[in-house]
């Protein structure tokens, strides 16, 4: 199964895996790969910057996520979303915090 990974800048450590199951057939035409997103999810994303096509039959392992999933997600509904580890995503939660309510006061 290729793919090909996106993040977005106002996530920190986000990336959707997008699925590419007839590469390099579907290079023909130009096409809106992230249209597979439901449209509330991908409105809240904002900007993509393409990150890599990976070709996961290539890969025995991800860095981050289970390859198994990642591939039964990809297969399901198209796509897969990469969330940053828990202590990464309670950081930023916290700093979120932190900054509205540092904005009441000032």
């Amino acid at each position: 199964m290729h793919c090909d990974i996106y993040k977005f800048p106002k996530h920190d450590d986000m990336y959707i895996y997008i699925a590419r199951p007839d590469y390099p057939d579907d290079t023909d035409e130009i096409k809106d790969w992230l249209g597979v997103l439901p449209k509330d999810f991908r409105a809240g994303l904002g900007r993509s910057k393409f990150v890599m096509h990976l070709d996961l039959a290539t890969k025995d392992k991800l860095a981050r996520v289970d390859k198994e999933e990642v591939l039964a997600k990809l297969q399901s509904q198209g796509y897969f979303v990469q969330l940053p580890p828990q202590d990464v995503m309670r950081r930023q939660a916290e700093l979120r915090a932190r900054e509205s309510q540092d904005s009441i006061y000032n």
